[in-house]
């Protein structure tokens, strides 16, 4: 087998199974798993497949920047914007991530909600500056500018002087083995520490995000207090995500 038709294979695999074993298409093939490895290795150069211990898994489709992904599933975003938003009660302080579900969790509070915000993206602050009786608060640091969010010691700083009573995170893959994942290091760390700040952590997931994995972890599934995805997203994902344990909500 030519190494252009291994390609394809590992890539109907995943597509098919949601993630290959080296030793498995080495056993099938019968060639050595240095070849696969190979194979592997050039695919995840190319952006095409998330490496892990022993083989491989989607990579997340929600690896552009701020501008490309705000094209990317607009109408799931919405719905899962919305029920973002429903989760917010009056009074609460409230963790709101960057990117662009988190922008249509704005659109969708209430104009009249009295609530305290913090965030570390300048781009869901300025989106905050209608809501008048909502006070923002904003963690500085290194502006990150693929995803327009602070980032930095300064910002995991400051979040460590912060209590909240609920974080709405954005990711960039939702994996039931791999977990929570995002595409920077830095981001990812921040993450981490506002997930520890914080009573309850809930991810608003489109559905191009479910099965996939990037390089960073966040934290297990099981660390969730809600995985909010969309009702549309395929079955076998919801299986496996809810062989976790985790209280899958289906937002329609």
């Amino acid at each position: 087998m030519l190494t252009t038709q291994r390609k394809q294979f590992i890539l109907q695999r995943l597509a098919q199974q949601g993630q290959v074993v080296a030793k498995g298409l080495s056993d099938e093939w019968g060639v050595s798993e240095d070849t696969v490895r190979r194979d592997l290795r050039e695919l995840a150069a190319e952006g095409k497949l998330q490496r892990v211990h022993g083989g491989a898994l989607p990579a997340s489709a929600a690896v552009g920047d701020l501008q490309v992904r705000q094209a990317l599933a607009p109408d799931e975003k919405r719905l899962l914007g919305r029920a973002g938003a429903a989760l917010v009660r009056p009074g609460q302080v409230v963790i709101l991530d960057g990117g662009t579900t988190s922008l249509q969790v704005v659109q969708h509070l209430p104009p009249d909600l009295r609530a305290t915000v913090v965030t570390h993206s300048p781009v869901v602050a300025t989106a905050l500056a209608g809501h008048a009786q909502i006070e923002v608060l904003t963690l500085g640091g290194r502006l990150y500018r693929h995803s327009m969010v602070n980032v930095g010691a300064s910002v995991i700083e400051a979040a460590e002087r912060r209590r909240a009573d609920l974080f709405l995170m954005g990711v960039t893959g939702v994996h039931a083995e791999a977990g929570l994942t995002t595409g920077d290091f830095e981001e990812a760390a921040v993450k981490r520490a506002l997930h520890q700040r914080s009573a309850e952590t809930v991810v608003l997931a489109s559905a191009d995000k479910l099965g996939a994995a990037s390089p960073f972890t966040v934290a297990p599934i099981k660390e969730l207090a809600t995985l909010v995805v969309p009702a549309t997203a395929p079955q076998r994902a919801q299986k496996d995500l809810r062989a976790t344990g985790v209280n899958l909500v289906l937002a329609e």
